[in-house]
């Protein structure tokens, strides 16, 4: 049958017999292993003696935690002579009870083997933590006293008052939803100080007005959607000064607020949330029944809380900031080649303005046939390979934008949101370069798979509306207009293999150098008029060499260009 020894290293060790099923352990009354010791929470952990033998340790979320072998556990399996500590206390588990293990030899405590760390003494953070319920007395709130801390002497109210605002601190610590903070915050007030109602008014960054974001009421108490004088909360928001009142129906300050006097306010304190110089909120808390109930030593300290409040609040504001920022970023990267989309994020916004574009829609020839030769995960495997080479390796090469992926077709632009003198030959060469590597990709493909693929192109320049649709929350650049639609009906005429231009891209090229075949008028969907292409006889540009001439007439950088 197993033991627990404590302490494990002293003669006077205390064993305690563990026996089938559950044991539980912590500073409450009601559990098999009573430890009263300040660093154990009421019902801290339980050990389970399985019908196999095996001893599992679980934490029950302790607020100091549980260690086995000096390593922090949720839950895990014990062995014989594993060290455990609950808080601060230290025990063994043994199977044999018997001479405890010989103490440290403290007469050298900087003896240690060769290239190890000499350790003269540990300590643990979290160990100095308490249970705030530990200080105080829920009762006294009822009986005129504000603060309901159990000590009365002024040095050791000092001393507790430190330690539940440290506590409160630790608590409010970790970066959450706004929302959950703020309730977060009146919970504690609640708990620490003689409370009716409680609430939270936040200054809308935009307004620099106070806005309502937290309330609470104490049981009992008649909830509303109103119940603070905006008096004295503007008064606190501008003056950035808290305020204690006994009554708040006569104190001379407030005499001109009719709602004071209506909502019978008596007791009330109202702090500002003031992280650094500039206040961004207020906490207001009030007594319906007791006339001086707070005190000065109830103001400072809400002031206290209220500090680390505020400090917790812009610190969730910082951390949602970095979280949005980040997936921003993401999208931004996804969509625009590195240049572009730091110079995004700086500028923050995406407005919608009217320019000129080269539109470059490229397809899959006869992927449905394809599909159905491949497996559903082939296909997807496939496909982001295919696009990587597309997107990352050409279109951001070639300063392009990725508008959108539209199933096996993707959409790129150039000269949107920035322009390039040359955008209409950037995105014909990308056209090559995109035929080209989807040459590569088959010989990889035809030996992995027994596959290949075929695109078709089309091409063209116009105007266009380009910008953010949708909202700011969801980006999604985008351009609208009927370039963008000849574009695509282009790439439906187009063939496998080839890679059809528009007479406007035609005629926005600077240098016109490129093997051409002029085709006959063509009438495509949607457009009344038929309209004059080329087929761009990009196979007739075989060397590396012209590829690297034309990438670098483009200013598109060497190390790139190789890539073609």
């Amino acid at each position: 049958m197993p033991y627990l020894v404590a302490p494990p290293d002293s003669q006077s060790s205390k064993s305690y017999q563990l026996f089938s099923g559950i044991t539980s352990i912590g500073r409450g009354l009601d559990n098999q292993v009573v430890l009263m010791h300040p660093s154990l929470s009421r019902h801290h952990a339980e050990l389970i003696i399985q019908e196999n033998g095996r001893v599992i340790l679980k934490d029950l979320e302790s607020l100091n935690h549980t260690y086995v072998n000096d390593q922090q556990i949720k839950q895990c399996q014990l062995n014989d002579g594993d060290l455990v500590r609950f808080g601060t206390v230290e025990m063994q588990i043994t199977w044999e009870l018997g001479a405890p293990p010989p103490a440290a030899d403290k007469t050298q405590p900087h003896a240690r083997p060769s290239g190890s760390l000499s350790i003269i003494s540990r300590f643990a953070p979290e160990n100095t933590r308490i249970e705030i319920q530990d200080l105080l007395e829920p009762a006294l709130g009822q009986s005129g006293i504000g603060l309901k801390l159990k000590q009365q002497d002024s040095q050791t109210r000092v001393v507790d008052k430190l330690k539940i605002l440290l506590e409160v601190s630790h608590q409010l610590s970790s970066p959450t939803e706004l929302n959950a903070l703020l309730d977060k915050i009146l919970d504690l007030l609640f708990e620490i100080m003689a409370v009716d109602r409680g609430l939270i008014l936040l200054v809308n960054p935009h307004t620099q007005e106070l806005e309502q974001k937290a309330i609470k009421f104490a049981s009992g108490i008649p909830s509303g959607l109103r119940f603070y004088s905006s008096t004295i909360t503007q008064f606190v928001h501008k003056s950035g000064e808290g305020i204690l009142t006994d009554d708040a129906a006569r104190d001379q300050r407030f005499h001109h607020s009719r709602s004071i006097v209506q909502q019978a306010i008596h007791a009330a304190m109202c702090v500002p949330l003031k992280p650094r110089d500039e206040v961004i909120g207020v906490l207001y808390t009030d007594n319906l029944s007791i006339r001086s109930i707070y005190s000065q030593e109830d103001l400072e300290f809400l002031t206290g809380l209220a500090n680390q409040a505020a400090i917790a609040i812009d610190n969730a504001r910082l951390y949602n900031k970095i979280q949005t920022e980040a997936v921003l970023r993401t999208k931004l990267e996804r969509f625009f080649p590195q240049n572009v989309w730091k110079k995004l994020s700086e500028e923050s916004k995406l407005e919608i303005i009217d320019t000129k574009v080269t539109v470059v829609f490229a397809d899959i020839s006869h992927f449905t046939e394809l599909s159905s030769r491949l497996e559903p995960r082939q296909v997807i495997a496939l496909l982001n390979e295919y696009f990587s080479a597309m997107v990352e390796g050409i279109v951001f090469r070639f300063e392009g934008t990725l508008e959108q992926y539209i199933g096996d077709a993707l959409l790129a632009v150039w000269g949107a949101p920035y322009q390039h003198p040359n955008d209409a030959e950037r995105a014909v060469q990308a056209a090559i370069a995109m035929q080209k590597t989807v040459n590569e990709l088959n010989q990889r493909w035809t030996e992995q798979w027994d596959q290949s693929i075929q695109i078709h192109i089309g091409i063209n320049t116009g105007l266009v509306a380009a910008g953010n649709i949708g909202s700011e929350q969801l980006l999604q650049y985008g351009t609208i207009g009927n370039t963008t639609n000849i574009s695509s009906r282009i790439c439906d005429v187009a063939q496998a293999g080839e890679i059809l231009i528009s007479e406007s891209t035609l005629n926005d090229l600077k240098s016109q150098d490129l093997p051409l075949q002029k085709l006959p008028l063509v009438r495509v969907k949607g457009i009344s008029q038929p309209i004059q292409l080329y087929r761009l006889l990009w196979q007739q540009l075989q060397t590396p060499l012209q590829l690297q001439e034309m990438a670098s007439n483009l200013g598109v950088n060497q190390k790139s260009a190789e890539g073609v």
